[in-house]
Order: structure tokens, then sequence, then C-alpha cells
């Protein structure tokens, strides 16, 4: 449960919407086994795909001290027909 950080709201995510794909930023070192049990225990559905992406971080600069955010997983998360998660239903609308 702590592994998924937050619900992506882009353009993309909120087109995928449509199609029963939910969009979700997790920490990096899970992987889509984890990520797919999880959301089928706490959420209740059942899931058919998990598609993931690594994002790299960013560079970041202040004054001469260089460094970079940290790098995460971007996870679109396929549900079979009919199941839904409810508390992103609101944004289908």
């Amino acid at each position: 449960m702590d592994g998924i950080k937050y619900a992506v709201f882009t353009e993309k995510s909120l087109r995928l919407l449509g199609k029963n794909q939910y969009t979700f930023n997790v920490e990096s070192g899970f992987t889509k086994i984890e990520i797919k049990h999880w959301v089928e225990l706490f959420f209740g559905v059942k899931v058919v795909a998990v598609n993931s992406h690594r994002l790299p971080g960013k560079g970041r600069r202040i004054g001469p001290l260089l460094g970079h955010t940290m790098h995460y997983r971007c996870m679109i998360i396929t549900l079979q027909p009919g199941y839904s998660i409810p508390l992103l239903d609101r944004e289908k609308n």
C-alpha cells in the first residue's frame, strides 16, 4: 500500500479512464506483479494487464550544487470490463 504514490490526472490518463485504464505513479522498486496484487486486494477489482515505464529524475541546481530528483515508475492498470475503482470514477464523468 505504501508503494503507490498517487493517481495521475493528465489529458492522456483521463482519456484512458474511458478504456477502463487507471494510471498511478509508484515507487520504482515495485514490480508489476506486486502492484497488480495490491490493486486487486485493496480495491477489490480484477486486473487484466499492467503496463509500466520508468521516468527518469530531473536535474536540479541550487546555486553551485548540482543534484537530481528521484526517479519513479508510472503504471497503467487495465481492469476487466464491469469493474472500476470507485475513488477515481468521479473523474470519468
